[in-house]
């Protein structure tokens, strides 16, 4: 199990700009915010409210943020009861995984073959009736309140916490890496289509520990996997340049606002009158008061929008 948790201060040794990238929220321009209370005996810095600060996850040998499974049972029937927070065995996201690959391939079992609570691995992924390896690659997919996110990238089990290898992992991304190893024909065809995979997934979450995991998880199925394929560690520029996409594409927020969490606020509305004098009236957010997704006064979160390179407001994409 020690595989799988994933020291923030090694990340800081490997590279500050990384662990920086991580903790990144674009929508704000400052760093996601912790979004739990279940930090707050840590002291100053750790409110919800407040923001993840790079020295608050490095000090304790960078363990103070965990995965689920590390957690206390105390703790995690408490999220589960506060947050509705519930991780899903790697067995149940690779059948559910495998029935959206089943309407795409056009045939079952195309990864591997579902054993009871496992599974075994197929040979090689058989791309059929003209359907294309890069076409596969180039699927956008999306996991909402993503956690850990084990359906983008099966590192570990996020029930057990049993390290998975990589040639066996399940997760949407992994499907794509996985199809990539076995086709790209050049190591320069690899890197391309690697990146146009991270490109294509997305995934968000409440809590700012949630985020920070999946984001660490999915940098390092890449570094995983590039020591998989090639045997020796990828170089620093590779690894900032797909952590800067995970900062992009994995992001928090409040699912049912689109809004970073707790950003809504009242406000002082001046309002002037032809036979009152002038008063200051507070007014609760408008988009919360009329529950309209499009009224919000907090601040929306914003997404990449990789093929024409464009950001824009996820709240748009429900129009």
């Amino acid at each position: 199990m020690s595989d799988i948790d994933i020291s923030e201060s090694s990340i800081l040794e490997r590279s500050p700009e990384i662990l920086d990238l991580l903790l990144l929220d674009h929508s704000s321009g400052k760093n996601i915010i912790w979004g739990t209370k279940h930090y707050w005996r840590h002291g100053k810095g750790f409110r919800e409210c407040e923001q993840i600060k790079s020295e608050l996850i490095t000090s304790r040998n960078g363990y103070i943020i965990k995965p689920r499974v590390k957690k206390t049972q105390t703790e995690q029937k408490k999220r589960s009861k506060e947050n509705a927070e519930v991780f899903t065995p790697s067995w149940v996201c690779n059948k559910q995984n495998n029935i959206v690959d089943e309407t795409w391939f056009g045939y079952k079992n195309s990864f591997n073959v579902e054993v009871c609570e496992t599974w075994i691995t197929n040979e090689k992924v058989i791309f059929n009736n003209n359907l294309k390896w890069k076409n596969y690659v180039d699927l956008e997919r999306m996991e909402i309140t993503c956690g850990e996110a084990p359906y983008l990238t099966s590192r570990y089990d996020a029930v057990s916490g049993e390290y998975i290898e990589p040639k066996n992992r399940i997760g949407l991304l992994d499907r794509k890496l996985r199809v990539i190893c076995e086709n790209a024909e050049s190591d320069g065809e690899w890197i391309s289509e690697v990146e146009i995979a991270y490109k294509r997934i997305y995934g968000f979450d409440y809590q700012g520990d949630n985020v920070l995991l999946a984001r660490e998880n999915l940098l390092f199925t890449f570094i995983d996997l590039f020591k998989y394929k090639f045997n020796r560690e990828p170089d620093k520029e590779i690894i900032t340049k797909i952590a800067k996409i995970i900062s992009w594409n994995i992001w928090q927020m409040d699912g049912l606002k689109y809004v970073i969490p707790q950003s809504c606020h009242k406000e002082d509305v001046i309002q002037m009158c032809l036979f009152q004098e002038m008063q200051d009236e507070p007014d609760f957010c408008r988009g919360c008061k009329n529950n309209n997704i499009f009224e919000h006064n907090g601040i929306y979160c914003k997404i990449k929008d990789w093929r024409v390179n464009k950001v824009i407001r996820f709240v748009d994409m429900m129009k």
